[in-house]
């Protein structure tokens, strides 16, 4: 059962009312968690520019899904997880693969040491090696998607941990 209740373009006020009534005027029917987020117009804010920031961000959407099912399985959040398997599976990405992005891997060892950043990341940031960035980018990776991965976690943590503070579940509504 969620915790906070969902607001709409009229229940909601000030700043939140402006942004919830903007995405819904654009996208149509808003989902629960940015629903839920229009309490703190500070969240929403921020989570909707992180947002359209990482939509630019050089990692391919393929592999920054599967970062994200990574670090939704450590941080626990089933509306992300299960969010980012169906985005996985319209870029294409086939079971076993995201079977092994469930545990942090993948059978492409780029992909799989890009994966491990950012479980590193999340976990233990201050154990990251020179030789880890090294060997990403021996593996392609620019300087550019190898920061980007700090934005891939970032987004994850705030969407994951205000879902799960909020109680929000694959049950409890629509989407993210």
């Amino acid at each position: 059962m969620p915790r906070l209740a969902r607001l709409t373009p009229d229940t909601a006020v000030g700043a939140s009312r402006d942004l919830l009534a903007e995405l819904a005027s654009r996208h149509g029917p808003l989902g629960d968690m940015v629903s839920t987020m229009a309490h703190s117009p500070a969240v929403l804010g921020g989570y909707l520019q992180l947002s359209r920031a990482m939509g630019r961000a050089k990692l391919d959407r393929g592999t920054s899904e599967r970062i994200s099912i990574a670090l939704q399985v450590l941080q626990g959040c089933r509306l992300c997880l299960d969010a980012h398997v169906s985005a996985a599976r319209a870029r294409g990405v086939d079971e076993e693969e995201i079977e092994r992005a469930r545990s942090g891997t993948s059978a492409d060892p780029a992909i799989a040491a890009i994966i491990a950043l950012a479980l590193q990341i999340y976990r233990a940031p201050t154990s990251i090696t020179d030789a880890q960035i090294t060997a990403l980018r021996e593996h392609g990776y620019s300087d550019r998607a190898i920061a980007d991965v700090v934005g891939v976690v970032t987004l994850n943590v705030l969407t994951g941990a205000f879902n799960l503070l909020a109680g929000l579940t694959p049950e409890s509504g629509t989407d993210v």
